[in-house]
């Protein structure tokens, strides 16, 4: 094999690794818990809406941020603070939401939240009923 040769397929080993690494660093769900170990660190954590502590939302201090409450599937509560825009329609309403971001001290810092909303199309059927 030609020295031109091994230095290609090197190079390519290279490019697939690094564009793995990443994508990669998304790639999995985490709990708050499993992100509060490597602070600063992004990752997608799903969790539940805390309806009981509702939004904290002014826009005249700052029209890009807003907190809420938000429990994970291992049941652990952690204030979120959303930094990227207004609060999204109807977040109370959702059944689970994606947030992605970073722990820093006590709070979940958030840069996208992605919900997911009770389907309107959901119809409820019995057994041996025909649609």
């Amino acid at each position: 094999m030609k020295k031109t040769h091994i230095a290609l397929l090197v190079l390519v080993v290279v490019a697939i690794s690094v564009i793995s690494a990443t994508f990669l660093d998304f790639s999995t769900y985490e709990t708050f818990g499993s992100a509060s170990k490597v602070p600063g660190k992004a990752f997608h954590v799903i969790g539940f809406f805390d309806k009981g502590k509702g939004i904290s939302y002014d826009p005249k201090v700052d029209p890009n941020q807003f907190t809420f409450y938000a429990t994970d599937k291992s049941g652990v509560q952690r204030k979120v603070v959303f930094v990227n825009g207004a609060p999204p329609r109807d977040i109370d309403k959702s059944e689970q939401l994606v947030m992605k971001g970073y722990v820093k001290g006590d709070a979940f810092y958030c840069n996208g939240i992605q919900m997911k909303c009770p389907s309107k199309y959901k119809k409820d059927m019995t057994i041996g009923e025909s649609s």
